[in-house]
């Protein structure tokens, strides 16, 4: 479940006639976008608790260069691209065990741009990706780092900085004033270069659970 919004009068509410349908040992999981004061007590009003912080980060577009040699996604990179992924997040709960056919979805989705998935080679091999993607139904529209990694035969080498500007700069050419990312709040090395970029702290997204039984 997903729960959306900022009245925390309405949480408890909302959360009573979402979960009517569940039995009352049945295990559940919730997320609350843009978390606010109040709303963990109503969630554990009804059995969850918070285990999960997910941060969304902006910053003011241009930043400074990239610095880096990148150049565009093309389909015969699928698969290359899906076992550097799935080794960069091999412990993250969504992106890890990624598919080449889960690829292909997101490759035929409407905002899909092959330009905006930058690549990154060092020594004939992936190094390192910047996967963006443009949220035009916001005003101003967003320019999103969706997934970035490095291959962790390449870590310790200073990439992820570079590749984060690398993705930035293609969004700044498309025009876009303002960049923004999701990152968990414990992942602390990631934290620590969005600060030196600019990134601030816009809002939480808090994930939820309720133990079976």
């Amino acid at each position: 479940m997903v729960y959306e919004g900022r009245d925390t009068s309405e949480t408890s509410a909302i959360l009573a006639e979402a979960l009517a349908g569940l039995d009352g040992d049945d295990g559940a999981q919730l997320w609350i976008r843009d978390v606010a004061a109040g709303d963990d007590a109503a969630a554990r009003r009804h059995g969850f608790e918070p285990y999960r912080d997910l941060w969304q980060l902006r910053c003011r577009l241009p930043a400074e260069p990239s610095g880096l040699s990148t150049r565009a996604f093309a389909p015969d990179d699928i698969d290359e691209f899906v076992a550097v992924n799935n080794r960069a997040f091999h412990w993250h709960p969504e992106q890890g065990g990624l598919t080449a056919g889960e690829v292909r979805d997101r490759m035929a989705e409407p905002w899909f741009d092959a330009d905006g998935f930058r690549l990154h080679h060092r020594d004939g091999r992936l190094a390192g990706f910047c996967w963006t993607k443009v949220h035009s139904d916001h005003d101003p529209p967003l320019g999103e780092i969706y997934v970035i990694a490095v291959d962790p035969d390449f870590s310790g080498r200073g990439l992820g900085r570079p590749m984060t500007l690398a993705g930035l700069e293609w969004l700044s050419g498309r025009g876009l004033t303002v960049g923004m990312l999701y990152v968990e709040s414990d992942n602390h090395p990631a934290n620590a270069v969005y600060r030196r970029i600019g990134f601030e702290h816009h809002h939480t997204d808090r994930a939820y659970r309720r133990p079976s039984g």
